[in-house]
């Protein structure tokens, strides 16, 4: 145990071990109610935060403090491992450093996809609760079963056929049974989500991909 303990308060572990301490501390307040679950959830997908962040990352359908705990362990896991594997037997010196900070980014690259794969096989269940059932479904993939009116319908989660979800969409843009949808914006008034169609989503979202990159390119040009 001692050992275990030791690696976890060496750099670049202590790094995990960190911010698991501060999450910790904020499910506690989260069961004691003095912390709100959708800590970093926004009404909207629309702007860059780290809800949306995450869920383009594809954490989707949980609070994004539930998906950055649960990368944060994996990834922490496995800096641990190569802690107590590999790096505690090296002569590193002032190596650690570098080195550290490519374990760092390794752990959070190898552990991103599990993680999410993780997040999206628990909202399964999480579902079933009302408080998992408000920003954190923004993201997710619903397709129209009943159309209400002109600017109304009910849809169901594709991952989860027992979870409805009430959409709100404009006059122009009439809903079709079977059609598949996107949430993208939170409505809190009327406990409905703004919704695209999910290849406009798709599309959207590879095409701001490539206008960030192509800004990064000129940003790297001009102090270059």
């Amino acid at each position: 145990m001692q050992p275990i303990l030791s690696a976890a308060l060496l750099y670049p572990t202590i790094v995990f071990t960190f911010v698991l301490g501060l999450l910790a501390l904020y499910w506690l307040l989260v069961l004691l109610r003095l912390a709100p679950l959708e800590l970093f959830e926004h009404d909207s997908l629309r702007d860059d935060h780290l809800a949306s962040t995450l869920v383009s990352l594809g954490f989707i359908g949980v609070p994004a403090s539930l998906a950055l705990t649960l990368l944060m362990l994996l990834a922490g896991g496995l800096s641990l491992a190569l802690e107590l594997f590999v790096l505690r037997w090296l002569e590193l010196g002032m190596l650690r450093v570098p080195l550290g900070v490519l374990v760092l980014w390794g752990s959070l690259a190898i552990a991103s996809p599990f993680a999410a794969s993780l997040c999206q096989a628990l909202s399964r269940g999480l579902y079933r609760f009302a408080p998992f059932k408000r920003r954190s479904l923004l993201g997710v993939v619903v397709e129209v079963t009943t159309p209400e009116g002109a600017e109304y319908a009910r849809a169901r989660l594709i991952t989860s056929h027992g979870c409805e979800v009430m959409l709100h969409g404009k006059e122009e843009n009439e809903f079709t049974p079977g059609e598949r949808r996107v949430l993208v914006k939170y409505l809190k008034e009327e406990g409905a989500y703004r919704s695209v169609e999910e290849r406009t989503y798709l599309d959207t979202r590879q095409w701001l991909g490539k206008l960030r990159l192509r800004h990064k390119h000129q940003e790297t040009a001009h102090f270059g």
